[in-house]
């Protein structure tokens, strides 16, 4: 799988072998809320399935922490070996997980439901106006990712509950319809 796009009938063999790789790098050994950090992929996985996100966008979910985020520090590969994860997922789920894991979200998620707002990638300290598209793949991904971690534990969702759903109020227009209705759902209730 290495075209730009994972389509519905490939998604299934790159996502287990994604899986195979993320064992290879530890992922079910590393220690991460709700038990491991392959665990939570899958989970993150799953939740974007049921919301109807598109192949690319589900493998990106299994995958999103390959590089570290700005709230896991923790990365199974550095940057200069992206291209043994786009090999395995295609190269639009790849610059998903890299959009994702770049993201700096103290500046970048103010601005992010805004046509013209900056994104701030962490890695470079560069600033760039990503399209419609990448803006929401980053908000619908940054939602299942928190719900899932909200949804494991009640602490969690009593502490950053009510700052997640301001934060996903103001992603609304780039949320779809499911991913809005769950996030209202799990995080109202904390």
């Amino acid at each position: 799988m290495t075209g730009s796009r994972a389509s519905d009938s490939s998604a299934p063999a790159a996502s287990a072998q994604a899986v195979a790789l993320l064992r290879d790098l530890g992922a079910a050994d590393l220690a991460h809320p709700g038990g491991t950090l392959l665990a939570h992929l899958r989970r993150v996985e799953r939740q974007l399935a049921d919301w109807g996100a598109r192949p690319a966008l589900r493998l990106a979910g299994l995958c999103h922490a390959f590089y570290g985020t700005d709230g896991f520090p923790t990365a199974l590969l550095p940057l200069d070996r992206r291209s043994e994860l786009a090999a395995v997922i295609g190269t639009e789920a790849e610059s998903i997980v890299y959009l994702y894991a770049s993201c700096d979200r103290t500046a970048t998620y103010p601005g992010l439901p805004a046509a013209d707002g900056p994104f701030h990638d962490r890695f470079t300290g560069r600033a760039h106006v990503p399209g419609p598209g990448p803006r929401r793949d980053v908000a619908e991904l940054t939602a299942a990712n928190e719900l899932d971690l909200a949804r494991l534990d009640p602490a969690f969702r009593i502490q950053w509950g009510p700052a997640l759903l301001t934060l996903f109020t103001r992603f609304r227009p780039l949320l779809s319809r499911p991913a809005w209705s769950d996030c209202e759902s799990v995080l109202a209730a904390g």
